[in-house]
């Protein structure tokens, strides 16, 4: 598929119209505009009409590469043949009535035989959701309140410190900085008895200290907290059960979303059993957490990873994009700018954020949609053309960037 001219005639109508009817300009965060491309969005594209394998068609009919792979929630590409056989089928079926799927319990065994900690499964929907369930699930289970925290958890109440959340409801939060093992111990030690849980975010640009891990289970082990990881990124693209599978380390309960459905709106709270009946003796429920269609959509990616290494190849991929870029620099001699991260979930950095932007907006003229900052994510649909293509726009963007300054 050839990337069609950047034609800067081509006026995006999408972006005043979504302004002036959605809040925002977005109702995911992290699409807003000036999210995706900082003050520098101009006539830059902002909404799409169909995406495959990794390449998208803006609003006004360009097609780009896509590096953000919807912020990372798919990992086999867009429009998976075989995820969307099986989402069709799933939905011709009827996606939701009066009674459970038989396939909630189907899929809620094969993550149970996949993830390290996981002896029961509780579905919803989003990630931000799926946290959340899971500190409840820990303060009902300890009859305690206080939780350390590191990490993003999304926007509810409890984890946000944003215009509109009242102090109250986050006075029992502390948080502690990324793999500071002696902040985790202290805080730790003070709250004792109080400790409901320590939810992490294990993964953030780069792999924790194994110390760092074995500190919050140790310090939970010893108040009888509940130690709980938030896999939402990690899960099925690091490894198939996310980041506990790499380290001798499970926590009691976690949380995987994103690439678990492979863009279908889904997450799923797991853990051991004697920590999750907790879940029944509060209230936690949605009336489509289990509706078919993106259940299907989980199953078809789990019986994706048990007939292929899906998470060697994303690595491998990650980290042919990255070289690429890596090159891309090297060539430019444009300075104050490097590739970081993992190779499954990698960054472009930059020491200026208004370079950033323009070389954001450079990119997309050459035909190639990075995140602005953190993570760029590789998929299986990222083959040796599409890695030739982003190493091509990478280096045209910053050849143009050197020469403007």
């Amino acid at each position: 598929m050839a990337i069609l001219d950047f034609d800067r005639s081509d006026e995006n109508v999408w972006r005043p119209r979504a302004a002036a009817i959605i809040p925002g300009g977005a109702s995911t965060g992290s699409k807003r505009p000036e999210a995706l491309f900082g003050e520098r969005v101009g006539e830059l594209p902002t909404h799409f009409t169909r995406a495959s394998g990794c390449r998208i068609q803006t609003a006004e009919g360009r097609e780009l590469i896509d590096c953000t792979m919807a912020l990372g929630a798919v990992t086999l590409g867009y429009a998976d043949d075989v995820v969307t056989q099986a989402v069709l089928e799933a939905a011709s079926n009827g996606n939701v009535c009066g009674l459970s799927p038989a396939m909630e319990v189907d899929v809620a065994e094969r993550l149970a035989e996949l993830i390290p900690c996981a002896e029961q499964v509780r579905f919803l929907k989003t990630g931000a959701e799926g946290v959340a369930a899971a500190v409840r699930i820990a303060r009902a289970h300890t009859g305690r309140a206080v939780v350390i925290a590191c990490g993003y958890f999304g926007w509810l109440d409890w984890s946000s410190d944003a215009s509109g959340v009242p102090e109250s409801v986050r006075a029992d939060i502390v948080r502690v900085p990324y793999d500071d093992v002696d902040a985790l111990e202290t805080t730790a030690k003070h709250l004792g008895d109080r400790l409901a849980a320590i939810v992490l975010e294990p993964v953030i640009e780069r792999l924790p200290s194994v110390e760092w891990i074995a500190e919050a289970r140790r310090a939970c082990d010893e108040s009888g907290a509940v130690l709980i990881f938030d896999e939402i990124k990690t899960g099925f693209r690091l490894k198939p059960g996310g980041y506990q599978e790499l380290v001798d380390v499970a926590p009691d309960l976690a949380v995987f979303g994103k690439a678990l459905a492979n863009g279908y709106p889904l997450s799923a709270v797991v853990g051991r059993e004697s920590v999750m009946r907790a879940a029944s003796d509060t209230w936690i429920s949605s009336t489509l957490a289990s509706e078919t269609v993106s259940l299907a959509a989980a199953r078809a990616v789990i019986e994706w990873h048990a007939r292929a290494e899906v998470c060697e190849s994303l690595g491998d991929i990650g980290a042919e994009m990255r070289s690429a870029v890596d090159r891309a620099i090297v060539a430019s001699r444009v300075e104050g700018v490097r590739v970081d991260g993992l190779d499954h979930m990698w960054l472009i950095r930059f020491d200026s954020p208004a370079r950033e932007s323009r070389f954001l907006e450079l990119a997309v003229e050459a035909g190639v949609l990075f995140k602005r900052g953190a993570y760029d994510f590789p998929s299986l649909a990222h083959d040796e053309e599409a890695i030739a293509e982003i190493e091509s726009a990478a280096s045209s963007a910053l050849v143009r960037l050197r020469d403007e300054e």
